[in-house]
């Protein structure tokens, strides 16, 4: 059964930094590539940025160099590192994998950024 469980969300004002985390199981995670992705209010869901198994990033232009998605394959977690919040960052954070051509998601984690 394959669980993703995001944490380290929180409240902070703008210009401030969070860590978020994603543990997952169910899967061999130094294969699996991980992404994260947001949801304000009243918006779609939008892709922030993802990982691929050999290190590799992508990022939305939106938080390029702003956020940064590291991964510790023997903890099987994912990290997002975000510096320089914005309110317009504020929204539900999920992970994401893709995993033997199966979509799986996080329950979600909320990060509100005030100005």
């Amino acid at each position: 059964q394959v669980q993703l469980v995001e944490s380290g969300g929180g409240a902070v004002q703008g210009g401030g930094s969070l860590r978020l985390s994603c543990t997952a199981s169910g899967i061999l995670f130094h294969f699996a590539a991980m992404a994260w992705y947001r949801q304000a209010p009243g918006k779609q869901r939008e892709f922030v940025g993802l990982i691929t198994s050999g290190g590799g990033t992508n990022y939305a232009d939106s938080v390029e160099g702003r956020f940064t998605i590291s991964r510790d394959n023997p903890s099987k977690t994912m990290f997002l590192q975000m510096n320089n919040l914005r309110p317009e960052d504020t929204g539900v954070y999920y992970c994401k994998t893709d995993w033997r051509s199966t979509d799986y998601w996080g329950q979600g984690t909320q990060v509100t950024v005030s100005s």
